[in-house]
């Protein structure tokens, strides 16, 4: 009897896991767990708790860094506005993408980790899709989801999100900061050919008039950000001028009295604060540099243009002045030739014009002195003996500047020569013929003898200058010098 009764208290208690196990594995997952069901959003601000643990993923739903538990929104409002979804508070990891179109035939506008922000077009339809961000395809049921806190707000949008509302620059140089997260695009407002959003995110408006002709550049101090510049007097009928993104500079001759309209966005749909840079353009920077550095009256110095402008408009001409009275006329980074007849200290100056007509001037002195010496004869003993010390002498000319000299000499063997001595030597200025000897010593060696002959080669190298004609820094005496036992 007793063992009867357990036996039914067990079958009692199994029946009853069953029960509990069948009814936790048919629970129902959320209302909106298809897009077909989605929660429908007229009027914000909107908010929701929802438990998507039963959430499962539709054969059809998109990927957006997984699409496991989930749940979707419809949204659909009777105004032009920015949209925020927040799934802060969540007890899981939530993706939140956004899609027009319909049903089967969905669109993409954005995907992101936790919060979207996106532009909304009156009238339209936007599907909302919360998943979680657990990986793996197909979800086991039951997985991925938890507890979601959702919340959907409007962000107001800045002041001069609209044309007619331009914020009036009236001093320069300016800087506006405005933050264009909640910042709208009007029907019909023209996209710059330096706006890449997408998607496509709203812009804020700046107006200058300019009180004299002149050149302005404009950029967005906000790395990912552009602008563009327009004239014209309504929304259709701006005609776009200059643009830059990436914090570039669009630079544009504002004449006078004509008022000129900013378009400001963010690059690739950046939002958040934007800060809009409007000064008179600088002047450019001229600047040039020459080769070689130490020209002498036999080289043909090369003179570069590497002038700058901080408006990026360009160059129309770059004006040289060589300092001995001849000129010349190139364009930006052209290089010109030119050969100085005497040493001397030369002013080189250029004069740059941009193609608005700014312009700057620089010089620099071109210091031209000509090092030169030459070795006209190295002279040897016609005979010599194994053993005995002769004397090698190398006859040096310089006729221009006194200068310190390096005179190696090297003696004649099997293949080339091999290194004897150095001296280093002041050599003066000698003119016409003259030169200035420098002797050696050499003793004879058996070598030499076995060979028969030897000749003395000698190379000057000027010390701490260039020599301008170097193919004279070197000789071989002649005849050999016959050397016997």
């Amino acid at each position: 009897m007793k063992r009867h009764r357990i036996f039914e208290a067990s079958v009692v208690l199994l029946g009853a896991l069953a029960l509990l196990w069948a009814g936790t594995a048919m629970a129902a997952p959320p209302a909106n767990d298809d897009i077909n069901s989605a929660t429908a959003i007229s009027s914000l601000p909107f908010s929701d708790a929802l438990d998507t643990t039963e959430a499962t993923t539709a054969p059809d739903d998109p990927y957006c860094g997984g699409n496991v538990a989930t749940v979707w929104y419809a949204i659909t409002l009777t105004q032009n506005t920015v949209v925020k979804i927040d799934t802060a508070g969540s007890d899981y990891g939530v993706n939140v993408s956004v899609y027009t179109g319909s049903p089967g035939a969905l669109s993409y506008i954005t995907c992101a980790f936790s919060q979207a922000t996106f532009n909304t077009t009156a009238g339209v339809t936007y599907y909302v899709m919360i998943s979680s961000s657990f990986g793996g395809y197909p979800p086991p049921p039951g997985t991925g989801g938890g507890n979601l806190v959702l919340s959907v707000t409007e962000l107001p949008p800045p002041a001069n999100d609209n044309f007619a509302d331009a914020v009036e620059i009236t001093s320069l140089p300016s800087d506006q900061t405005v933050d264009i997260t909640g910042a709208t695009r009007e029907a019909g407002e023209p996209t710059s050919s330096c706006d890449f959003s997408f998607p496509q995110t709203g812009t804020a408006w700046f107006r200058f008039t300019s009180g004299s002709t002149q050149t302005l550049s404009a950029r967005d101090n906000t790395y990912y950000g552009y602008v563009a510049i327009y004239t014209g007097s309504s929304l259709n009928t701006l005609t776009q001028g200059a643009c830059s993104y990436l914090s570039g500079t669009a630079t544009f001759v504002a004449n006078a009295g004509t008022t000129y309209y900013i378009q400001l966005g963010g690059w690739y749909g950046t939002t958040g604060p934007h800060t809009l840079h409007l000064e008179v353009t600088p002047p450019p920077v001229a600047s040039f540099y020459y080769y070689p550095g130490d020209p002498s009256i036999y080289d043909s110095v090369t003179f570069c243009d590497s002038s700058y402008d901080p408006g990026f408009l360009g160059f129309q001409s770059v004006a040289w002045d060589f300092g001995d009275g001849a000129t010349a006329t190139g364009g930006q980074y052209s290089c010109q030739f030119h050969q100085y007849a005497a040493d001397g200290d030369y002013t080189v100056g250029t004069v740059v014009t941009t193609v608005d007509g700014r312009t700057a001037s620089t010089s620099q002195t071109v210091s031209v002195k000509t090092h030169d010496v030459a070795i006209t004869k190295v002279n040897a003993p016609q005979t010599a003996k194994a053993g005995q010390t002769r004397t090698i002498t190398v006859n040096i000319k310089n006729n221009r500047y006194e200068e310190t000299v390096e005179i190696q000499l090297f003696k004649s063997v099997v293949g080339g020569f091999q290194f004897i001595s150095l001296q280093t030597v002041v050599i003066p200025v000698r003119q016409g013929n003259r030169t200035t000897a420098v002797s050696f010593t050499y003793t004879f060696t058996s070598g030499d003898a076995t060979v028969g002959k030897v000749s003395f080669q000698a190379i000057a190298n000027i010390v701490g200058a260039r020599d301008a004609l170097p193919a004279d820094n070197i000789a071989i005496s002649t005849p050999p010098t016959t050397v016997n036992p």
